[in-house]
């Protein structure tokens, strides 16, 4: 016998797991830097930057390739800078190249 279960939205899983929810707001919170820092990444690199994970205040930006790695870090200090007006600190920006599968 096969037994439905009802489906829930991830805002109402979210809600009865402190863990999703928890993962659901690291996720919020790292793609508001993203979007605060967007007009500082050079227009033709933006498709190649995704928001990563926050873990102890340090924020990780996920990369293509390592050509966008190379100009991003040099970048940094001014996207610290601007998350810092925006009240978006972070101790420091880790960059990672995705693996291409």
């Amino acid at each position: 016998m096969k037994r439905h279960h009802p489906s829930v939205t991830l805002l109402q899983a979210s809600k009865n797991s402190p863990s999703l929810a928890k993962l659901m707001d690291i996720n919020r919170e790292s793609n508001a830097r993203l979007r605060a820092i967007n007009a500082l990444i050079p227009a033709t690199l933006r498709h190649q930057v995704q928001a990563g994970p926050i873990e102890e205040g340090i924020w990780c930006l996920l990369l293509s390739n390592n050509i966008t790695a190379a100009k991003l870090r040099q970048l940094l200090p001014a996207f610290e800078s601007h998350l810092r007006t925006h009240s978006l600190e972070v101790r420091s920006i880790r960059l990672k190249i995705r693996r291409q599968n």
